[in-house]
């Protein structure tokens, strides 16, 4: 019986180690404002994969408080997202501006796509972001107020990896990685904050099957 329990134990835990990994992403990030009070003029946001395993972008979308996929615009110049990574998404294709006023020449390994169309700018008075894959499956949404109006403008913070909710908090210096931009110190954020991958319910619950078989083969030496 005790051989039978160490070889379930090894078969599930060699499953937990196999098994495919689903990425999920959040939007962890927004900036409503920067089409109209940063030096380079192009709204953004951070799209974050809180997954275990890379996912591919290819056809994805995103759109905002129409939430409808019919009206998104595609999501360019990124093919992937990394387990854990975070990348930026501008409204325009303004990159170089982009990563020289938050970063300086101090540039990090940050990947800057692109979004373009009528209809999806992103509206200081309240909106929303919302990312489809390429089948039309919305994968992430957030929806936010009004954003700041000066003298600094700080980004939308969702360090929590929120899903389906309204933002509030507002970055800070100093919290969850938030600072001043190098080129603009009136902007607050964290664009490119990377996040810990987070394993996947199937491994949750084969390690659990685990600890149960642990817990019964301890049982069984004490009878």
């Amino acid at each position: 019986m005790k051989k039978k329990l160490l070889l379930c134990l090894a078969a599930l835990l060699a499953a937990a180690g196999t098994a495919p990994a689903l990425a999920q992403v959040r939007i962890t990030e927004v900036s409503a404002w920067g089409s109209g009070n940063a030096p380079y003029a192009s709204d953004w946001f951070e799209l974050t994969n809180i997954g275990a395993s890379a996912i591919s972008l290819s056809g994805w979308k995103m759109d905002d408080n129409s939430n409808a996929f019919g009206s998104a615009v595609a999501l360019t110049g990124i093919s992937s997202i990394a387990a854990g990574e975070s990348v930026i998404f501008l409204e325009n294709s303004v990159n170089s501006s982009f990563l020289a006023t938050w970063f300086s020449t101090n540039l990090p390994a940050l990947q800057v796509g692109n979004y373009t169309g009528s209809g999806v700018g992103l509206s200081t008075s309240g909106d929303a972001v919302n990312i489809y894959n390429g089948s039309g499956a919305l994968q992430a949404n957030v929806s936010f107020g009004t954003s700041p109006g000066g003298p600094t403008f700080a980004s939308f913070d969702n360090s929590a990896k929120l899903n389906n909710v309204t933002l509030s908090l507002l970055s800070s210096v100093g919290v969850n990685g938030a600072f001043k931009a190098s080129g603009d110190t009136f902007e607050i954020g964290s664009p490119g904050r990377i996040a810990a991958p987070v394993p996947e319910p199937g491994t949750y619950a084969m390690m659990l099957a685990g600890l149960g078989l642990l817990g019964a083969i301890a049982r069984k030496r004490r009878i």
